[in-house]
């Protein structure tokens, strides 16, 4: 099939907000696509399909192998987007032009084995004869960068509902046909088995249409669907629930980490099955169970859980060396155990597997394994002022609350389990500089830098924010940026930002880091505009000291501060 269909579900989903509408066009669109184009579409929409071969500066070089570099240049600064601003500019002369457009399937293969050097002639036949939005969705296919709001757990469930309520059944000696009931599929469903199928995903294709057995799930290794937790509600949750019912224990400051070890087979898998083994040699060779541990990867250093700062020194590695492990020590919180000697747990009930857990941990030896201590409390507001200020101070950002009477369920089921996260750090920073957004935001300042002043009564850029605001919001900002430009750096606006004139923005954040790479000495995690403070003065924004100050209180446990 020829890569018209792909490109026009890319621009159908980038162009969709609502989830379900979403859902239904990749059903359609895995039911009516063909082996093996739907399997290349379905690993390139779950982020399982990448090409080494194919980088960023290659397309700019074959652009400006085209096209006057500061055109493009001029142009990319505008669309703000490298596909989209490639996709519009790109010249199609009629001496140039292929008889027909590339398959799917055909691009697939043709990058998977291409050198780098092949690559970029492969890249300018396909752009010559592709259309326009053709040139998009190849694009995005090779950069691995889709952004059209689709995450891997919803491309799953979409491909879970193309499965049809029946399936016919082979022919009786008589000639007679029947038909088979199938049972309906979720997304777990699929990640049960996704780790056991290889794209173009033949057999899985087959499973869920009812022409074939399910895959096999039970190689050694296998990921399972993680159980997920719902934001807390506090004032309509809690008093429909009673403490006896629920353990708590801490939300630590790292991420979400699956560690099976069955067999010879050794793997650690992120939140979403993605496998990071091989950044994290030292963890997995110091493991020493039979069976699948669900928790918390993190530093540990000096008996104590370390910022996440730290773990960000060894996050989004393909390998790691001797001195960063020893400088930064992994381990596990383990929170759950989900098989032990080829036992599957997840039907048993919390408190039995915490029982498990609890002896498996306490007979492992050595620093790389640890169990998420629960949390005592007698009632509700006791537990609240312990989430308020956690005794074990920054390593956590909050509470979890589960039941003691839960199974281990794939997704986020209402109920079993709830996630109560401390509240954000809030200060007062000036916005210093804009820059256009991507994609639907292209035409907007979306993208802003702030700071705090310093003792000189100068700012001093402490983070970026680029969401937390609404459209009508983002319009007002927008509007700020170039009412009140007063330089320009490519696509970055210089706003003014005086003592007497500035827009002060509330910014919200996770966590505060020190951070040798930054002029102000600190880092931010996960900023975002929490209120536009147009009736605060400029000058009246916090200091880098009260920065500072916050940075040395997260430090030593708690840490807010309350913003008038």
């Amino acid at each position: 099939m020829e890569m018209r269909a792909f490109a026009e579900l890319l621009d159908r989903l980038s162009l969709t907000a609502s989830r379900n509408a979403k859902l239904v066009l990749v059903r359609d669109y895995l039911r009516a696509t063909p082996d093996p184009d739907r399997g290349w579409a379905l690993a390139a929409l779950t982020g399982d399909l990448t090409f080494d071969a194919a980088k960023p500066a290659m397309i700019r070089k074959a652009v400006e192998g085209r096209v006057d570099s500061v055109l493009f240049g001029w142009s990319y600064d505008y669309v703000g987007d490298l596909a989209e601003t490639v996709a519009l500019i790109w010249p199609v002369t009629p001496d140039r032009r292929p008889n027909r457009e590339p398959e799917l399937a055909e691009v697939v293969e043709a990058l998977r084995t291409a050198s780098r050097v092949e690559v970029r002639g492969l890249l300018e036949n396909w752009l010559d004869a592709l259309e326009p939005k053709g040139r998009w969705a190849l694009l995005k296919l090779m950069t691995g960068a889709l952004r059209v709001g689709l995450s891997a757990r919803l491309a799953k469930t979409a491909a879970a509902m193309m499965r049809p309520d029946v399936a016919p059944t082979p022919p009786s000696p008589d000639g007679d046909e029947g038909e088979t009931t199938l049972e309906a599929l979720d997304a777990s469903a699929i990640e049960e088995v996704w780790h056991a199928v290889e794209p173009p995903y033949a057999d899985l294709f087959a499973w869920l249409e009812g022409r074939a057995e399910r895959p096999s799930p039970d190689a050694p290794g296998r990921f399972r669907p993680v159980m997920l937790a719902v934001a807390i509600d506090e004032a309509v949750d809690l008093p429909k629930l009673s403490p006896a019912d629920y353990a708590a224990e801490w939300k630590w400051d790292g991420i979400r980490v699956q560690a099976v070890l069955e067999g010879e087979v050794r793997k650690l898998y992120s939140r979403t099955g993605d496998e990071i083994s091989a950044a994290f040699p030292d963890v997995m060779d110091a493991l020493a169970f039979e069976g699948a541990i669900d928790g918390e990867l993190i530093v540990w250093r000096e008996g104590a859980v370390a910022p996440f700062g730290d773990l960000q020194q060894r996050l989004n590695r393909k390998t790691v060396d001797a001195k960063a492990m020893q400088a930064f020590p992994a381990a596990v919180v383990a929170y759950d155990l989900l098989a032990q000697d080829g036992e599957d747990l997840r039907s048993l009930p919390l408190r039995q597997r915490r029982a498990r857990l609890e002896t498996l941990v306490a007979d492992h030896a050595g620093e790389r394994l640890h169990l998420s201590p629960l949390v005592h409390y007698a009632d509700w507001d006791e537990l609240a002022r312990l989430r308020a200020d956690p005794p074990v101070g920054a390593a956590a950002e909050g509470l979890m609350l589960k039941r003691w009477d839960s199974p281990y369920l794939a997704g986020r089921p209402k109920g079993p389990w709830f996630k109560w996260k401390r509240d954000p750090h809030v200060i007062d920073a000036v916005l210093m500089y804009a820059q256009r957004g991507h994609g639907k935001r292209s035409s907007f300042y979306s993208d802003y830098t702030f700071g705090v002043w310093t003792d000189d009564g100068v700012l001093t850029p402490v983070g970026k924010a680029y969401f937390g605001f609404t459209d009508e919001e983002l319009k007002q900002l927008d509007k700020f940026v170039r009412d009140h430009t007063v330089d320009r750096f490519g696509p970055v606006r210089s706003v003014r930002a005086e003592r007497d004139f500035g827009l002060v923005l509330e910014i919200a954040f996770e966590g505060l880091n020190r951070s040798t790479r930054h002029k102000s000495g600190v880092a931010m995690r996960f900023p975002r505009v929490s209120r536009i403070r147009w009736d605060k003065p400029a000058r009246e924004a916090d200091t880098l000291d009260n920065v500072m100050n916050l940075l040395d209180a997260i430090e030593s446990g708690g840490g807010r501060i309350a913003k008038a």
